[in-house]
């Protein structure tokens, strides 16, 4: 089971840490502020190239209305005007540069251990924290190639931890194209609602997929089939005796099976003492009140 999303929190520049604004281990929204850097010198350039910005708008306004009264020339007004943007892209420059020392949550998530302190100096190879997006939850899984066909998105799967009996419903929402050659598996991957934030990152946990849905389906026991060399067989009450009956099996649960054939609405089906039954063996019926 993993993450909806998950990233390691790192900066894009190195500096020394001014401010840390979240706590380990408590949730925060996109966008909100985590972490600050030092950025004293990118805002005095900030401040130098703002007032060469005031000067050049003026400068390429002055050239401009002599250029309309024709007191100058095309090509000095255009050395104006190049001077202008120059100074508008060094302005945009420093504000770029000032952004990456501000470090903010990509998405809403749940921030984890930090691995830094106030004041510390960091590159970008420095690892701060993780970010983790925990609902939904993602689980992949893989199942066997016979039942590629089978398994689309759409599909509801049901998930249990081990620590836990409580069954969380989801559906998948991707399949792998290919057929690991290995393994000879698909590989799937599942959404699953964590409202409540009981499921867990890294949790193992078991998997139950609604490959088909079966209408009116015939199950009964697994015990009850008797497999024998010209394949599988049931026993039925009829007239008092015991009579084997050649059925065909489809899916099985832990404890039933499905019957597909030779199993008749309203026939009586024998689920006990089966290992001491031989055709045509009398049975009598215990009648439960």
């Amino acid at each position: 089971m993993i993450s909806n999303e998950e990233v390691l929190i790192q900066s894009e520049i190195s500096g020394k840490i001014t401010q840390i604004q979240f706590e380990e281990g408590r949730r925060v929204k996109k966008n909100d502020l985590l972490i600050k850097i030092n950025d004293a010198e990118l805002q005095a350039t900030l401040k130098k190239n703002q007032s060469r910005e005031t000067l050049a708008r003026d400068k390429e306004f002055r050239y401009k209305q002599l250029l309309e009264k024709g007191l100058t020339s095309q090509q000095e007004y255009d050395v104006a005007l190049s001077e202008l943007n120059s100074v508008f892209a060094d302005v945009e420059l420093t504000q770029a540069q000032i952004d990456k020392t501000e470090i903010r949550a990509p998405f809403n998530g749940v921030v984890g251990l930090r691995s830094v302190s106030l004041g510390s100096y960091i590159s970008p190879q420095t690892k701060i924290a993780t970010l983790q997006s925990i609902n939904p939850m993602k689980v992949d899984f893989s199942v066997p190639q016979k039942y590629f066909s089978l398994i689309k998105a759409g599909k509801s799967i049901f998930v249990k931890q081990s620590s836990t009996d409580k069954l969380f419903n989801g559906k998948i929402y991707a399949v792998e194209p290919k057929i690991d050659q290995n393994t000879r598996t698909v590989q799937a991957r599942a959404l699953v609602p964590n409202d409540r934030g009981e499921l867990t990152p890294g949790a193992y946990i078991e998997i139950d997929i609604v490959l088909e849905e079966l209408n009116n389906a015939v199950m009964v026991p697994t015990d009850v089939i008797v497999p024998d060399i010209e394949g599988k067989k049931i026993f039925i009450y009829k007239n008092g005796k015991a009579v084997p009956v050649p059925v065909e099996t489809g899916i099985r649960t832990e404890d039933e099976i499905q019957i597909v054939s030779g199993l008749n609405i309203g026939d009586t089906l024998i689920v006990s003492g089966i290992i001491q039954l031989r055709p045509n063996a009398p049975v009598k019926l215990n009648s439960i009140n």
